[in-house]
């Protein structure tokens, strides 16, 4: 039997919901012959995986990481020599906050061939399920997504720039920042500014949080609200309370 050529596929998983992730995801996971998938992966999609592949946990949660990332990077190669096709199945997409990018830089060093699937990021999905568009006329003309976190565990620059201007912000991994969040927000007299913080979006436990930038934080210890989360800031969070007051209308004439 003929060597199997050494190849790294890194495929987005889209943000929780199964049926978010792209075809051609899927027939590249039926292609694999081994699979590193990550903890935010619904594990219902590990049931397209060609059955005769390895599949490997290489899960990584704030303060809990089975792998790091430097033994990830070390695996795929050692994978993709011996068993020909690794494919890393990564969480929304790997090249939004993913290092999907930083992973194939790293194997193409070894000469190996490398692919990229994009996948639905969660910073556009999550609050689409949740009827918030990121941009809408009159209300949101740019939006910015940003890491609450940096490689040094501090909470980015972009947030207080961001804060100074008239776009939506959503803010990925940003929960254990959130207070830092709120007070540049209201430095900037942004106090009323209305506050989604969307956990588990997209999924069957999803939880909502929703108020304004001087409550959220209150909301956000009443209804328990913790990682995985993803914070938007924004007139466009209105969008929701308005779609939800125009259905109840509706129905009201209905039964009329």
């Amino acid at each position: 039997m003929s060597q199997k050529i050494p190849k790294l596929t890194v495929v987005g998983a889209g943000p929780g919901d199964v049926d978010l992730i792209t075809l051609k995801a899927i027939k590249v996971l039926k292609s694999a012959d081994v699979v590193l998938y990550d903890a935010l992966v619904n594990e219902e999609l590990l049931d397209y995986i060609n059955p005769n592949a390895e599949q490997i946990f290489v899960g990584k949660r704030r303060g809990c990481y089975r792998y790091q990332q430097e033994q990830i990077n070390d695996l795929i190669v050692a994978r993709a020599k011996s068993h020909g096709h690794v494919v890393r199945l990564k969480g929304g997409d790997p090249f939004i906050f993913g290092r999907g990018a930083e992973e194939m830089e790293y194997v193409a060093n070894y000469g190996i061939e490398t692919a990229m699937v994009p996948g639905i990021s969660s910073s556009l999905a999550v609050p689409a399920y949740q009827n918030i568009p990121l941009t809408k006329r009159g209300s949101s003309e740019s939006f910015w997504v940003i890491t609450g976190t940096t490689k040094e565990h501090k909470l980015s620059n972009d947030v207080a720039l961001a804060a100074k201007s008239n776009a939506t912000v959503v803010v990925l991994m940003g929960m254990g920042k959130l207070p830092e969040i709120i007070k540049l927000f209201q430095q900037e007299n942004k106090n009323n500014l209305p506050v989604a913080i969307i956990q588990n979006g997209t999924r069957t436990n999803e939880k909502v949080g929703i108020g304004t930038v001087d409550t959220i934080v209150e909301i956000v210890e009443k209804r328990e609200l913790s990682n995985p989360a993803i914070i938007i800031l924004g007139e466009v969070v209105n969008h929701r309370a308005i779609l939800s007051e125009v259905k109840q209308d509706y129905s009201r004439v209905l039964m009329q």
